[in-house]
């Protein structure tokens, strides 16, 4: 086969990449910088269609082969009556129109009866092995491994050709999809892997601003990640979310043994796969059910604190939180599988007492324990629920869920209700019924994983903010909803340095001194306060969480700010140029080009 179609098939079945976009962003890791193999299956495109096609090419050579031949035997006669044989050429370019088009003349020369029989033949054969040929491709196209062959190539052809940060989603359940649908909201490019079709369909539904290469592999397999892109200088992060703990802790493996300057963010449903995670390199392990716990136990000492967490790292296009005021007292836990048996843990170690309902039988010689279904009254009135002040629907069914609830609320209408919600399409139930505190996993996901991704410096301060106490976490919350209303605020960070803010770094280069306050307040616009609040200011190894106005800054302090967008173009602006940032601290307009420059030095 020649190269020129060879390259044609490439085009058609999506081999060749698609143009590359512009650069932009961060640069690709140093260390992993080198030409990506390409895996073995996204190479066989074009060998399993040209299989598939043998015997269809074969017969179709043949019958062209056996009527150019038959021609050049049979004998005819010219325009002068002479016998005449014809040519190779002269029969080869009559049976490529006749045998596709049948009519455009007999050339040179009209034919004879002989050659006319064997046209007529030839044209039927050729009929024949062009209809076998179509019937074959068109099985083919309906295969549904040649269908998934031609996906993958075209899937791999799209990752090579990304040249901008990109994040690989493995696991396209709702916390994979939300995650996806929130990067995209933050210019984030994504690629998605998901052992399931329809969830890989599902995504494709979904209206992003930038187009996700997704595709439907087993992501335990080290081949398939590496046809996703995991090996790419320009991934960023692997984001291993399936709901199979192995699924995810052979992700873990393979980046630890053979990609160790990924960083690796991944999902364990059990304590036990979570440790197993972590004794791969240093991946951070999210286990939703724990953080579940943790929540409560932020919420029962600090209700602004829980606030300001779940608001710092909320989904952009999502509202602000509603606060959440769980009470003390003791709590029914109904359902002692890996969700209520954390939060049963986590209630005790606040100082609670914990009754607990579960239809298996307990090994456990715990008083504390019932068995039974709390969907039935009389279990569920054998917890006390009248001296009780909360109830925990905790296992993994929804129907089961709403009926613990609809059966306390009749014996305990006061109760506050935490509830485990596992499928999105009953969430209007669960708000029709008046569940206090919600216990979605996808949600708990996204709240851990972003932050990690698009603001690290977020995740080291959330992590503070439960030590800070109610009145410090409640002043920062009035000062958000200053600047932000009921939105979620804006990340990022800024680093004073010649890359992030040039303009500073020429202020400091000039020996002059800032404060954070002057960074904030606009003096040329009367004093105009920046709708940009800093959360956490990095200085060597030094941390200062929510420095004052009065904070000394220097050269390569490291910020973390949250605002509205229009807070982070105006700080941008001061930082980049040296007309804004003078504008900005002293009130002054210094001109920009060499004339006004000129002409205001002339008119001193």
């Amino acid at each position: 086969m020649s190269n020129s179609l060879f390259v044609a098939l490439q085009r058609l079945f999506g081999d060749e990449p698609e143009s590359p976009r512009a650069a932009g962003g961060e640069e690709p890791r140093a260390e992993r910088r080198r030409e990506r193999p390409v895996p073995l299956q996204a190479t066989s495109t074009i060998f399993l269609v040209l299989r598939r096609l043998r015997l269809p090419l074969i017969a179709l050579i043949l019958i062209y082969a056996i009527a150019v031949l038959g021609l050049t035997l049979v004998p005819g006669v010219d325009d002068q009556g002479r016998p005449w044989k014809m040519s190779f050429f002269h029969a080869f370019y009559f049976m490529t129109y006749t045998a596709t088009s049948i009519g455009f003349g007999e050339v040179p020369y009209p034919f004879s009866n002989a050659q006319r029989m064997w046209v007529t033949l030839s044209i039927y054969l050729a009929v024949i092995g062009w209809a076998y040929t179509i019937a074959t491709v068109l099985w083919m196209l309906r295969d549904r491994s040649f269908r998934h062959a031609i996906a993958v190539r075209r899937f791999a052809a799209r990752v090579r050709s990304l040249r901008e940060p990109f994040v690989l989603v493995a696991g396209c359940g709702r916390a994979g999809r939300r995650l996806a649908r929130s990067l995209d909201a933050l210019d984030w490019r994504v690629v998605a892997i998901d052992v399931v079709q329809e969830r890989i369909d599902e995504l494709a539904l979904e209206s992003f601003r930038a187009d996700v290469a997704a595709l439907a592999i087993d992501a335990r397999n080290p081949e398939n990640l590496l046809l996703a892109g995991v090996d790419s200088p320009w991934c960023r992060t692997l984001v291993a979310l399936t709901s199979n703990d192995d699924a995810n802790l052979a992700m873990v493996m393979t980046v630890a043994l053979q990609y160790p300057g990924l960083s690796v963010i991944a999902r364990a449903n059990s304590p036990l796969a979570a440790e197993r995670m972590r004794a791969f390199g240093d991946p951070v392990v999210i286990n939703p059910f724990d953080l579940h716990g943790n929540y409560l136990r932020v919420a029962l000492s600090s209700p602004s604190a829980m606030q300001l967490i779940e608001w710092l790292t909320a989904d952009p296009l999502a509202a602000r939180p509603p606060l959440r005021t769980p009470p003390r007292g003791r709590w029914i836990v109904c359902g002692y599988g890996g969700f209520g048996s954390e939060v049963a843990a986590d209630l005790r170690t606040e100082g609670l007492a914990v009754t607990v309902i579960d239809a298996a039988e307990s090994t456990a010689d715990d008083p504390a324990i019932i068995t039974g279904s709390a969907t039935v009254a009389a279990v569920l009135e054998s917890a006390q629920p009248l001296d009780a002040v909360a109830l925990v629907a905790a296992t993994d069914d929804d129907t089961t869920n709403l009926s613990m609830i609809a059966t306390a609320r009749r014996l305990n209408p006061l109760l506050y209700i935490v509830a485990r919600q596992n499928q999105p399409a009953n969430a209007p139930l669960f708000r029709a019924i008046g569940v206090d505190f919600p216990m979605i996993p996808a949600h708990i996901l996204l709240h851990e994983v972003l932050p990690r991704i698009v603001a690290p410096l977020l995740a080291r301060f959330t992590a503070a903010v439960p030590t800070l106490g109610e009145t410090w976490a409640a002043a920062l919350l009035a000062r958000l909803e200053k600047h932000c209303g009921d939105m979620v605020p804006a990340r990022w960070r800024v680093r004073l340095d010649d890359a992030d803010a040039p303009a500073l770094a020429r202020w400091f280069a000039t020996g002059r001194h800032l404060v954070l306050g002057d960074l904030l307040h606009v003096r040329g616009d009367g004093g105009v306060e920046l709708a940009a609040v800093p959360l956490l200011l990095i200085r060597d190894t030094q941390a200062t969480l929510t420095p004052a106005d009065d904070f000394v800054l220097a050269a390569g302090d490291e910020i973390l700010f949250v605002g509205t967008a229009a807070g982070r173009r105006a700080l941008a602006r001061l930082c980049e140029s040296d007309e804004a940032r003078d504008w900005a601290l002293s009130g002054r307009s210094v001109p920009s080009g060499w004339i006004w420059r000129r002409l205001a030095r002339t008119g001193r």
